[in-house]
Order: C-alpha cells, then structure tokens, then sequence
C-alpha cells in the first residue's frame, strides 16, 4: 500500500465508526493461492497484493475490472463470492442484466491468473476494461512503462511487474497519478481516470495503466507476473506471462494448477469438514515456501494503528505448529512436510543463546523490525517475550516424541539450547523473569509465560532426549508449578506480578494453562489442588471475559483492553481469545476425564462446544467466506487482520480434539469435495 492509496482510503473513511482511517483492510473479498503470493480480490473483483512478506515484491497496488459494451461498466463490489472446493480458487460472479461475468483467480508462484467467462445472454463484442496499478519496489513515485507486443511492465529498480492478455492487448493507457494538489484536497481520486492535464511523459512515468482486450469464445485470461530484474530477465518473464495466459485457457487448468500446490488433504468422512478445509487454507495463504507463516495481511502498512502483520512472530508461528501437529496425529491431513519445515526453520533460526528473535521476515527469515529484541541487543531483559522461547521448545519437543523428523540430532541440539534459555529467564521462584507479555503491550511476570515454561520443560521430559536433560525439564517444569502458587489470588491465576503487586486482571492468555497442566500431568502425578484451581480458573476466565451483544458472542482479550475501541465503550471480542477458551475447555476436559472427574468434565467438554459454535460456519465470529478476523465490534462489524492463523489452528485443534473424545456432536453438514 503506498501513501498515496492509504490517503485516498484516508478521505473515504476519516468519518467512518468502524473503519480507520488509511488500512488496507482484507475484512472483505478473499485470498487467492498457495504460493510465493499473496493476493486479495475484493468484493468488486479487484486485485491487491499483500505479498512482500512473502517473497520481498510489492506488485499490485490497486486495480479495477469492467466490460465495455456500449459503454464502460466498472464492476462493483455486490458480486457472489466463493471457493472453488478445496482449493485456493477464487470465484467472483458479476452480475449483469440477462448475463454475467465469471471471475476466477488463482496465484501460481509470483504469477496471478484471472479468467473472465461471460455466461447467458451477453452482448456482442464486449472488451474487457482492466486498470492495474503497480508498486514495484514499494514505490509510487520514479516508476515508469514499458509497453511490449503482448504485455505492460512497470519498473523502478529490482522490481519489474507484467502484465499481460491472452487474447492481446488492444489499447494501453498509463494512468497519471495523483498530482501534489490532489493528495492535498479533501476529496480522494478515483480511478481509472482521465485527465487533461496531461504533459507527454505523465503516461509512461507511472505505475498503472489501463488495458483493452477482446474477449474470445466468451473468455479471456489476464495475467500478472512479479519479478526481481536479478533472478528473471526480460524475456522470460514475458515468455513466462504468454504461457500462463494461453495455458489457462478455463477454470479447470487453474483448479488443477491450485491443487498441484495444495500440500494436504481432508478426507471426506473428516469431522466439521468444512471448517477444516478453511483452516488449512488459511494457514497455507499466510505460508512462505520454507513454512514460516506470518500472522496475518498486513493491513496496516504505515503502522498507524498497530505494530504491522506480515511477521512471523515465533510464538503464533509455534502455536500454530502445535496445533496443527495435533490435529494431523488424529484428523490424518498429510502436513508431514509442514511439520518438517517447521522444526527445520525453528532451527535455523535459533540464535545462540537459545532463544529466538521477536520477530522475522517470513519470506527470508532475517529480522524484522520489532521492539523486543533485548536478547540480541545490549538492552534490558524486560523488552523480550519469553514466552516466544517456550512455545517454540514445546513444539519441536513434541515433533521429537510424536513425528519423523528428518534430523533429530538437530532438533536435540536446539531443544538443549533452549532449556538453557529458559533456565537463563526463570528465577529462584519459579517464575519467568520481569518480561513483555504475549499481547505485547505490557511488563511483569505473566502467567501466560508460565504456562509457556511448564509446557515447554514438560514437553521436553517425554522427549527422546538424554536422559540426564529429561530428568532437568522434570525438576524445572516441577519449579515453575510451585511457581505458579505466587500468582494465585484465590478466585483465579492473575494476569502478572509487577513489582510485587498481583494484576489480578483476567487475560485470555492464561487459558494456556490447561494444556501446560495436562503436558505436565503425563510426567508427573497431579495434585488434586492444581486439579480444583486450574479448573475454578478456567471457569472464572471463561465467565469474566465472555462478552455477548445482539449481534455476537466471544471473549475479550483481557480485563480493561482498550486497543483499536475506536470509540466502542467496552473491549472487542477476539477470535484467538474465543478459541482459545474453546480448546482451553476441552484440554480441560480430558485431564478431569482422566483424573475421575466426570462430572466435571462433561461442564468442560459443554463449555467449549458452546465457544467453540460461535467459530464454526453460521456462528456470530464467522465472516460469509469463512475467516477468522481478530477482532470484532459489538455491531459484528470484523476489524484487523483477516484471516488470522492463530485462532484457525485453534480451531481445527479443537475440533479434532473433541471428535476423539467422542464429545464435538455437531451437526454440521460434510464440507464441499475437493
């Protein structure tokens, strides 16, 4: 998003109660691809990347799609959309008087492929309108055209964009944009455009242009190729352009070309078919090519509001591994090769001291921008997310005990440096050092890193490690249980202790304790105390943080969140927070299942039914097209990033884990066929 398009999205929405003002906001349209790309179509068909993240290219900026007839008609934004099965299709069907227009886009590498089919009675000889502006290297400005025989490529240093036809380019007309009065006036610039203030350069000295093409036997394929001048030259790229437009001669090519690149199945008789196929396809959209996954679109380029999305964060990346390792032992989706990946990027990115880096590039793994990097820089513990380490040990763990690992010395080796980390950050009382907190908006010592700690060290004790490191986890995870004793108020875990005063706040974060508990419950034998407090905590969270309106139903982050209110009295209900109670009540569950408890579990296994059917399709935190965003007004109106990895994992987790214990009972109806 350049500061151009942000402004003008500035002007529409400045007034706007739900919107703020200058995102990029994905709340709308759907994602395209499993691949290098990340491409969003929007309600009306039009076409953006979210891709730097990913492969380091800017690509589209903004674009906007029409036929002409007897005049030009710009498609709106009340078009059908849908996914094509199992893929990572994008169907959008405009609507016209007695005829329609079929969009159907899908990303292959840094390639975008879009088929228009005309269906009914359309009228003769239309021609397809498309203006598509691009940003190569992040650029608005000193970017220029290259019109060839078949394509248009923008440029400004390394990146060089295409586009091309497959029926031939009729007509190219680069767009002028926004001049300084313009960016300086109330009203935003609508494109395309015309203008008369035109000097003989304006068209060719731009990044958008606009393009006729005929259409024939009803279709035409449009294409967009982004590259980098130092790995693709010229002329493969656009001979790469014309083999796409003309290989991709209907739908079907584009799904077979979708499903070559879908690395996992869901077979037919799958639980809650539906929403698994959504959850795998998210977290495949959010994914680069070496598995590191960022958290979501980045809406919010010029971090006005937020801190930025299109990071890998290591403990939602971890998290997410967790997760989807769990769910794959019991659901059968063939993520092997994700679960390889993962552990191999945890590796490599490990940094000598054991930990891991606030946050990285996911596309080439080399750091991001971020604020707590203490373990890297010569500054205070206090600006490091401990949790990050523990969440990442707990995985690579558990891929150790439960998966096939490629190389298991390896992951030995960092599972050892990072027992040293957390010994490093966990003080004499069992508790994490004074840190920053898994919401990153604050300092203490957190039950939620905590639960991180006692996950991790417990994990580590069932691993195939030496034994002499088990029996250290053992003792460790031991410490930091006793630990936990500090933060207990009596009613519930607080939120932290800072300077030796309990928050005694309710965070969502500290549902994570039932699954530490459980881990640590198989290399030990609980008490009946931590059994009656974790289970009057999960009750106390889930009651205190459930918000419900006419329109939704959830759970708030934490006690007293005031991030992105926007003028909202209250906090917003967020998905990861939701599912999290819903898996936290179910991991709940099972251990008071296993301890006798049955009474009790069966009030757990209900309590994240009932959560978990505000996240499944047709609950109130669903968005039509089946994401998770992770936040939502009372109004229902989604905000932030969309679609969100976290709460997805989350909830195939969750759905798996109550389908083997015999306790989802849903009645939803099997997903659409791959």
């Amino acid at each position: 998003m350049t500061l151009r398009t942000s402004l003008n999205d500035f002007k529409r929405n400045r007034d706007h109660d739900r919107h703020f003002p200058g995102e990029l906001r994905s709340t709308d349209g759907m994602f395209s691809g499993f691949d290098d790309r990340l491409v969003h179509v929007d309600a009306d068909g039009s076409l953006r990347d979210y891709s730097y993240p990913l492969c380091g290219l800017s690509g589209i900026d903004q674009s906007r799609f029409g036929v002409e007839t007897d005049e030009t008609t710009w498609f709106d934004a009340d078009a059908e959309q849908r996914y094509r099965g199992a893929t990572g299709v994008v169907e959008t069907v405009h609507e016209r008087s007695g005829w329609s227009v079929v969009q159907s886009d899908c990303t292959i590498g840094c390639a975008h492929v879009t088929r228009f089919e005309l269906r009914g009675d359309a009228p003769a000889d239309p021609t397809l309108q498309a203006f598509v502006g691009f940003a190569p290297d992040g650029r608005e400005g000193r970017t220029s055209l290259l019109v060839h025989d078949d394509a248009v490529e923008a440029y400004h240093r390394d990146e060089h964009d295409y586009l091309g036809v497959s029926t031939g380019i009729e007509t190219v007309h680069g767009q002028i944009p926004e001049r300084f009065d313009e960016l300086v006036a109330d009203g935003p610039v609508e494109f395309p455009r015309e203008t008369t203030q035109e000097r003989y350069e304006d068209a060719v000295l731009t990044g958008g242009a606009v393009v006729s093409a005929s259409f024939e036997d009803g279709a035409v394929t449009l294409v967009t190729l982004l590259t980098d001048i130092d790995e693709t030259d010229r002329a493969d790229a656009l001979s790469e352009v014309a083999d796409l437009a003309a290989t991709h001669d209907s739908v079907d090519t584009l799904a077979r070309a979708s499903d070559e690149r879908r690395s996992w199945s869901v077979p037919e008789s799958t639980p809650s078919r539906e929403t698994v196929v959504d959850d795998l396809r998210v977290v495949s959209l959010l994914s680069a090519d070496n598995g590191a996954r960022m958290a979501g679109p980045d809406f919010d380029p010029f971090f006005v509001t937020s801190g930025g999305y299109g990071y890998t964060w290591f403990r939602d990346d971890a998290e997410i591994a967790g997760f989807l390792l769990g769910g794959d032992q019991y659901l059968g989706l063939g993520l092997a090769d994700w679960h390889e990946r993962s552990a191999a990027f945890y590796c490599r990115t490990q940094l000598p001291d054991g930990s891991w880096p606030h946050r990285v590039w996911p596309g080439d793994e080399t750091l991001a921008p971020g604020w707590a990097n203490a373990r890297i820089e010569s500054g205070d513990d206090t600006d490091y997310q401990a949790d990050q380490t523990g969440s990442v040990l707990g995985f690579l763990a558990t891929y150790l005990r439960t998966g096939s690992p490629d190389d298991p010395d390896r992951i030995e080796s960092a599972i050892e440096r990072g027992v040293e980390s957390l010994d490093d950050t966990l003080l004499d009382d069992g508790l994490p050092i004074d840190c920053q907190n898994a919401w990153e908006n604050m300092q203490g010592r957190f039950t939620h890193t905590a639960a991180t700690f006692l996950h991790a060290y417990a994990a580590v004790a069932r691993a195939p490690v030496d034994e002499a490191l088990r029996d250290h986890a053992r003792q460790q995870a031991r410490a930091v249980h006793d630990g936990l004793d500090r933060l207990w108020t009596g009613d519930s875990y607080a939120l932290r202790s800072r300077d030796g005063e309990l928050d005694e706040r309710l965070d969502s974060g500290t549902l994570a304790l039932a699954g530490a508990v459980r881990e640590y419950g198989e290399v030990v034998e609980l008490p009946q105390a931590t059994l009656d407090r974790l289970d009057t905590h999960i009750r106390a969270t889930l009651d205190g943080l459930e918000r419900e309106t006419d329109a939704i139903r959830g759970l708030v982050r934490f006690e007293g969140d005031e991030w992105r209110q926007n003028g909202q009295a209250d906090e917003k209900v967020w998905t990861v927070s939701t599912a999290w109670g819903a898996n936290a009540a179910a991991q709940l569950g099972s251990l008071l299942s296993d301890h006798g408890e049955g009474v009790r579990a069966a009030t757990a296994y209900a309590r994240s039914r009932d959560l978990l059917g505000e996240l499944l399709p047709g609950g109130s935190l669903v968005q039509p097209n089946g994401y998770l965003s992770e936040q939502l007004y009372d109004d229902g109106t989604p905000d932030c990033a969309t679609p969100l990895g976290w709460p997805h994992a989350l909830r195939l987790a969750t759905v798996a884990h109550l389908d083997a214990t015999g306790e989802l009972r849903t009645e939803e109806a099997a997903g659409p066929a791959e």
